[in-house]
């Protein structure tokens, strides 16, 4: 009897540190799974621009900006949108202004639609990877390097897809303290968050 309780107990703390060491390892995983299949609009980020193929077949890319109600800023992109060549480079860029008479800092958020484009659409330069910080009435105009991967042309489930829109959303930042900011926004590997990890990390 006292046998068949110990290996019951065995047990029981066996599956007890299985669901530990499940939830320290599903932060990292879901980030990862993110990151390789572009869910939930997961951009990819290149560091250098790798050599592609230029397909023939066109992408409309939309450009949205938003703000949220806590930054009293201005923010808008220069075009609404472009039409790029699969494995072509694409550049546009997005203006901020502070109309007030305070100092203020802001970090943006950003998103892909559809969700499925994001694995294929890679950033090269992006401001979302550093925190804005904008003097009195100052204005700044900010780029956005990108490419789509040539291989969305060869995913079946890609066929349907004739635009693709790029969203950032900008949230107030502590002017004196941005790399702390950056952090609360930042994955264990320094990456940005997309919009929607940092609503779950970061209730925002």
């Amino acid at each position: 009897m006292a046998r068949k309780n110990m290996k019951m107990f065995l047990s029981v703390i066996g599956v007890v540190a299985l669901m530990i060491g499940l939830t320290f390892a599903s932060a990292p995983l879901y980030d990862l799974f993110c990151r390789v299949t572009g869910y939930g609009g997961t951009t990819q980020r290149v560091t250098e621009r790798p050599q592609t193929a230029v397909l023939e077949r066109e992408i409309t890319v939309r450009f949205d900006a938003n703000i949220s109600r806590r930054l009293n800023w201005k923010f808008s992109p220069t075009e609404h949108s472009v039409r790029v060549n699969i494995g072509a480079d694409g550049l546009t860029h997005y203006t901020a202004e502070n109309p007030t008479e305070e100092r203020l800092a802001g970090i943006a958020m950003y998103n892909v639609s559809p969700a499925k484009a994001g694995k294929y659409f890679n950033k090269v330069e992006c401001f979302c990877f550093l925190g804005q910080i904008l003097e009195p009435g100052e204005k700044n105009e900010m780029t956005v390097s990108f490419y789509i991967d040539p291989s969305l042309a060869e995913d079946p489930y890609m066929e349907d897809v004739d635009t693709i829109t790029l969203s950032y959303t900008y949230f107030p930042a502590d002017p004196d303290n941005l790399e702390a900011e950056r952090e609360r926004f930042s994955d264990d590997e320094g990456r940005m968050k997309t919009l929607d990890e940092s609503k779950v990390k970061n209730r925002i």
